[in-house]
């Protein structure tokens, strides 16, 4: 694999008395695409721009595709061969699409026919061929995003950074991102860097990744490995409502509390691996689904119930208490 893409050792980064960035440790190796997993605030882009050289470090050591961060040659060296796709839309919406990558091409050096053919080749992997003479004010959210992932792409990065790529689109526009991304790494074989909390995006698109909160790395690995570690098993989840008797919040056990459906919801927290408590509904973390909604249906059969599989955001939730999105 020879050395990492980038490789993060102590990494810090405080605004005033906020630690935004708390001495991480990570490494991503080129060629996989490599997750940051979290809420908003939980310093997913601050570290993003610190390897793409938009934010100083502030302390810690940091080498990004083998240049050690903070010296203007190598910070340039850098800039050069990394691809940005930000979370904003910063295309110029009264311009084209051909036209934003012709301007951006100039950027990188490239002119006349090198540079029509770099910009065809990108119009057709981001599908954007038939939208080439379109001003990009007239686009859909979905094909703005694949017109920034074109443009972050002109330069032939080594590496590509995306933040949050698919934040406000429809789950139409979602998916159809996330297979153009995966096009993009199969084909071209590009290191990508992404932060996101969706954890459906992060189990799809990711070999591995990190799960942040309040700036710290709490868990690494597979997203796969991540669920088998730490949400083994499936999920029964079970509308509540009020009068339930489930207050409390998270729980292994609990006090009783009176009436028969507060009753019936201990007897299921009781009988589960694990549970935790939302405001809408039980979470009961089993390794005998079956048994468990069976035994739901029997104690609560006017509450909606359901067996899922376990996902990253349960593995979020049992590591900190509360959700990825709230």
């Amino acid at each position: 694999m020879g050395e990492p893409a980038v490789e993060a050792r102590g990494l810090t980064k405080r605004f005033g008395a906020l630690a935004a960035v708390d001495g991480i440790d990570f490494t991503v190796e080129r060629g996989e695409c490599f997750g940051f997993l979290g809420p908003n605030g939980a310093g997913k882009t601050t570290t993003m721009r610190m390897i793409y050289r938009a934010t100083p470090v502030g302390g810690g050591s940091l080498r990004v595709l083998g240049h050690e961060v903070g010296r203007g040659e190598n910070d340039r060296a850098i800039k050069r061969v990394i691809g940005v796709v930000p979370q904003e839309d910063n295309l110029d919406q009264e311009l084209t699409v051909r036209e934003n990558l012709s301007v951006f091409a100039r950027f990188y050096g490239l002119r006349g026919d090198v540079a029509r053919r770099r910009i065809d080749d990108l119009l057709e992997l981001a599908a954007l061929v038939e939208k080439a003479d379109s001003r990009v004010q007239m686009l859909s959210g979905g094909m703005k995003r694949r017109a920034l992932i074109a443009r972050g792409l002109l330069g032939d990065p080594a590496l590509l950074v995306l933040d949050e790529p698919t934040t406000g689109l429809d789950p139409q526009a979602r998916h159809d991102l996330w297979d153009r991304l995966r096009v993009l790494k199969r084909r071209h074989r590009a290191t990508l860097l992404l932060t996101t909390h969706y954890m459906e995006e992060a189990e799809r698109l990711c070999d591995r990744l990190v799960i942040m909160d309040r700036g710290r790395i709490v868990a690494e690995g597979a997203p796969r490995a991540l669920i088998e570690r730490h949400a083994p098993g499936h999920v029964v989840e079970i509308a509540l409502e009020d009068g339930d008797g489930a207050e409390g919040g998270a729980a292994e056990g609990g006090g009783a509390a009176a009436g028969p459906r507060a009753a019936a919801v201990q007897d299921l927290r009781d009988a589960a691996e694990r549970a935790e408590v939302l405001s809408d509904r039980l979470l009961l973390y089993t390794g005998d689904a079956e048994g468990l909604i069976a035994r739901a249906a029997h104690l609560l059969p006017e509450r909606q119930a359901l067996v899922r599989k376990a996902t990253l955001e349960d593995v979020f939730l049992k590591i900190t208490g509360r959700r990825l999105i709230e």
